[in-house]
């Protein structure tokens, strides 16, 4: 099949360079990752992921995070299991 057709995107230059890290470590280069999302879109019938506008919870949360408040910091996996009490 003829790829011939384009998709242009504005977006802020930080998410498409983060982004594009993200592909490069997974072998990918922006158009075969955009070609993967369109594929599940088609499949899928839809967004591939849920959408969702986050709660009031999940918003202070987001916004406790960011500014690094209530924190619990483990050193690793089997030190946050033990945090858990699990």
């Amino acid at each position: 099949m003829s790829k011939s057709s384009m998709v242009q995107a504005r977006m802020e230059p930080e998410l498409k360079a983060s982004a594009e890290s993200i592909f490069s470590e997974l072998g990918l280069n922006s158009a075969q990752a955009i070609t993967i999302f369109y594929k599940q879109v088609e499949l899928s019938g839809g967004l591939p992921f849920k959408v969702v506008v986050p709660n009031e919870k999940t918003r202070k949360t987001f916004q406790q995070t960011d500014e690094r408040k209530d924190l619990i910091v483990c050193e690793d996996a089997g030190d946050m299991f033990k945090k858990l009490g699990l």
